[in-house]
């Protein structure tokens, strides 16, 4: 099983902002694996049950607002009793400009407060990830203004290239390891 936990924030005042790149790779995915999301309150979530190679892949839209993110996966992996060796995250990172993927397999939170509600929760800095790039950010923006900002119209085409370029890379991930989809996807 690969627990794969996107991050984002709900709602749609949120849907189209850099902060919810995790949440746009999710929804992509599901479609690649023809799965729909459910809504499972009691973990705090969206979740679509997919397979791919015969694996389960489960993926989670936590419902929480990115700050507290790491709720969902504590009520996930306590009462399925999934082992925190199949997780996998995605979320956006304002350090890598618009388009690039960086697979990592451990690693600080690096000022993500998703990340960090993760690292809480999970107790360890250790699992796999891909960050997918919304940078960079200008200047004369604090770092919370610019994540809650919507993809302008000029970025919309890189961001669709991307995010179907994260897809192809999370399943090049499944099919071989986190080093190799390091070594063709990492910038």
């Amino acid at each position: 099983m690969k627990l794969v936990i996107c991050l984002g924030n709900p709602g749609e005042k949120y849907s189209k902002t850099r902060h919810n790149a995790g949440f746009m790779f999710a929804d992509l995915l599901a479609d690649k694996l023809g799965c729909s999301f459910s809504v499972e309150s009691k973990f705090k979530s969206h979740i679509a049950k997919g397979v791919y190679n015969n694996e389960a892949v489960w993926i989670v839209k936590p419902q929480t607002y990115m700050n507290l993110s790491g709720e969902a996966l504590n009520a996930l992996s306590t009462f399925y009793k999934i082992d925190l060796d199949t997780l996998f995250v995605v979320y956006d990172d304002i350090s890598l400009d618009l388009g690039k993927l960086r697979f990592r397999a451990k690693g600080s939170d690096g000022g993500h407060n998703g990340i960090k509600s993760i690292i809480k929760y999970a107790g360890r800095d250790v699992f796999d990830r891909m960050k997918i790039g919304i940078g960079p950010q200008p200047p004369f923006l604090k770092s919370e203004d610019y994540v809650l900002q919507n993809f302008s119209s000029s970025d919309e085409d890189m961001l669709e290239e991307a995010l179907n370029r994260a897809v192809e890379a999370f399943i090049y991930y499944l099919e071989n390891s986190i080093e190799k989809a390091q070594n063709k996807y990492n910038c």
